[in-house]
């Protein structure tokens, strides 16, 4: 009788792939976890208890059919893996590296809540596919047949790249409209090459481009073109711009020299990882190297600033959150990362204002929790007194970031937004108060997941493929 392949929870135990020592990657911004081997990617894919109930798909926007690819995995089936996990998810190579899986589907594993550690979901996905592309299993993007419809997509972004690769393997002809020189958005320019090394984002532009998509590039919708000439090249238009506003600091000295944005302190970072000039870079105004670093927030994108800063040779990095670690919205993962290559967290702190006309302090106020919040969060209070200053020579803003006003900047009537600024859009088809304009991702979430933006991609194509196939302009009520 052949051995059950799969429920080996109970007799082997939960091991993530090695991750290289902090000493060592704290000096580059290659990827920080090696590869499985085949053999132990079909050892902790083994581990799965293949729950009648798979909370790990059900707390994954994409609802991915994990515990099918697992099964497959273990039983060295890997083709077939990969051929399950891409049936459902555009980029799984890329959600498998910067998806906070702690807080999705391993968060959610049964294994975990009974104390035998969760199956590692993401690295186990991250081998399929790497391996895929390795074997030559992704195949190019070849349509059927073309067809004579097309489609705008304003936004590079993952939102915007998976709308396209669902609309031209249907055979529509698509074009991307987007303001930088390089597509992918944040997962180019925003997220650091220790999360997500660029070569697997080019990868699957360059996918995209041999299959038919048309890049526009370095194009500023408003200025460069308008967005109503878009609509009148296209039979619908998808808008995937994200959310690029950065919230701002208040207080005495805010807009000193030396207080940056997250936003263009990462693409800095990332244009030098390139080979790009990046005069801002050179100059140290976006370069931490020998400076004392502060980095204001408690998200992912403030991870991604303090561990870049320690790789550019920050003299000491500091991140100040306003609540405690059990309260920041940041993976526990990045965190635990960020601290083992040398970053010091100075929790229940928030910034009063600043000194020097180029930034030497920041005027930091002591916190602590009090009674919950709208969301349920305990919302933090000032213990007065308490204040100090913290030495800075860059403070780096990292908020999180808002929507800008599009119907504004695009000089568009009838675009409806919601009142925090978000595109108002219907939900799942992403149908907008304009016929014929659809919006995905961020823009219409608010600031989100990459793995979020890909499931409105996929959604949103198929809404606007059926409206080309019934002729009838689809707008939201």
């Amino acid at each position: 009788m052949a051995e059950q392949p799969m429920l080996k929870f109970v007799k082997i135990d939960r091991v993530m792939p090695e991750k290289r020592d902090a000493e060592a990657r704290n000096h580059d911004f290659d990827e920080i976890y090696a590869e499985y081997a085949d053999a132990k990617a079909k050892e902790q894919s083994s581990r799965c208890s293949q729950c009648g109930v798979p909370y790990c798909q059900s707390h994954c926007p994409l609802h991915n059919n994990i515990p099918d690819w697992l099964r497959l995995t273990a039983m060295g089936r890997l083709e077939e893996a990969y051929e399950v996990s891409q049936a459902t998810n555009t980029f799984p190579e890329i959600c498998g590296r910067i998806c906070p899986q702690d807080r999705l589907c391993e968060g959610n594993c049964v294994i975990e809540q009974s104390g035998h550690g969760t199956v590692t979901i993401g690295a186990v996905e991250k081998y399929i596919t790497d391996t895929a592309w390795e074997k030559g299993w992704v195949k190019p993007i070849t349509p059927v047949a073309e067809r004579e419809e097309s489609v705008g997509i304003i936004g590079a972004g993952p939102g915007g790249l998976a709308a396209a690769d669902v609309l031209r393997r249907a055979g529509v002809q698509v074009t991307i409209y987007d303001r930088y020189d390089r597509s992918g958005g944040l997962l180019t320019y925003g997220i650091p090459g220790f999360k997500l090394e660029k070569d697997i984002v080019m990868r699957r532009n360059k996918q995209l481009e041999d299959g038919g998509v048309t890049f526009v590039l370095n194009c500023n919708v408003g200025e460069d073109i308008s967005f109503d000439a878009i609509r009148g090249k296209h039979d619908a238009v998808i808008i995937a711009t994200g959310v690029y506003k950065t919230r701002d600091l208040q207080g005495p000295g805010s807009g000193a020299e030396g207080i940056v944005r997250a936003i263009d302190y990462l693409t800095a970072s990332n244009r030098k990882s390139f080979g790009d000039d990046v005069p801002e870079f050179d100059s140290g105004e976006l370069n931490a190297q020998g400076k004392k670093v502060v980095v204001i927030g408690g998200g992912d994108t403030a991870m991604d600033c303090v561990r870049t800063a320690i790789r550019q040779g920050a003299e000491s990095v500091k991140c100040l959150y306003r609540r405690d670690k059990i309260n920041m919205p940041g993976s526990q993962r990045e965190v635990q990362n960020a601290e083992e290559e040398g970053v010091e967290f100075v929790w229940l702190t928030a910034p009063k204002g600043f000194s020097g006309d180029a930034v030497e302090g920041v005027m930091v106020q002591k916190m602590r929790l009090g009674v919950p919040d709208a969301t349920g969060r305990q919302a933090p209070e000032v213990i007065e007194g308490a204040d100090y200053v913290e030495d800075a020579d860059l403070v780096i803003k990292a908020l999180g970031f808002e929507p800008e006003d599009l119907p504004q900047l695009w000089g568009t009537d009838g675009l409806e937004v919601t009142r925090w600024g978000t595109i108002k859009a219907e939900f799942t088809s992403g149908a907008t108060s304009l016929p014929g304009v659809f919006a995905v991702g961020d823009i219409v979430r608010g600031a989100s997941l990459v793995v979020w933006a890909i499931r409105d991609g996929r959604d949103c194509a198929g809404a606007v493929l059926e409206q080309l196939a019934g002729g009838v302009a689809v707008a939201a009520e």
